[in-house]
């Protein structure tokens, strides 16, 4: 599917894209919707440095969620190109907004996407967020909290022939009255991935309506 074959290529791509704008499926492994495991001590350990979703903030969202000190949200604005509008959209969601961790001296984004449909699970939004993904595997979901919210996370792995080896990514996704949201955590590699891992989960506990 064309799509699917330029898919692992739209980071780059948007990220560009969002900074020169704005300025500013394989079979998956089921856990049976046990709890996640505890998180890493290190991933209590960030520093919060603002929030994001709310009135005035860079990005307006459903949802308002703590920031790790240093990373910086910037609106994805895609005006009215199309092409890009169809990159930017991933299963049932579109991307609106990126937190950048360079500030914070790492590799990678926290990313925002949200649709606007109400009748979908959080379950279901990461699936076909997924099914838009090419070459994951080593996919768990699990039933969890975001905040107070009910959620659902998943981890995964994407695999390349221009990587050393597969690269960690999470994401978690709740339902809200404007439409589902998803939070999705990528790095450069899987020790970017683990060195941001601590602002993905200041997210996930913050969460709350906007």
């Amino acid at each position: 599917m064309v799509r699917n074959s330029v898919r692992g290529t739209v980071t780059a791509v948007l990220a560009a894209v969002s900074v020169a704008v704005t300025g500013c499926t394989s079979s998956a492994q089921d856990d049976g919707g046990k709890a996640a495991p505890k998180p890493r001590a290190a991933a209590e350990s960030a520093m919060k440095g603002g929030s994001v979703g709310g009135s005035g903030s860079a990005c307006a969202l459903p949802v308002t969620f703590d920031l790790a000190a240093s990373w910086k949200p910037e609106a994805v604005q895609l005006g009215k190109d199309e092409a890009l509008k169809e990159l930017a959209r991933q299963g049932r969601v579109t991307l609106v907004c990126e937190i950048d961790a360079k500030p914070a001296g790492s590799i990678g984004f926290l990313r925002v996407w949200t649709g606007d449909r109400t009748d979908r699970t959080p379950r279901q939004v990461l699936e076909a967020f997924l099914a838009d993904e090419p070459n994951v595997g080593k996919i768990t979901y699990t039933d969890t909290e975001a905040g107070t919210l009910p959620a659902t996370e998943v981890g995964y792995t994407v695999s390349s022939e221009l990587l050393d080896g597969p690269r960690k990514k999470r994401a978690f996704a709740v339902s809200t009255p404007r439409g589902p949201v998803v939070v999705h955590l990528g790095g450069l590699d899987s020790e970017e991935y683990e060195e941001m891992l601590p602002a993905y989960e200041l997210a996930k506990r913050t969460v709350r309506l906007g």
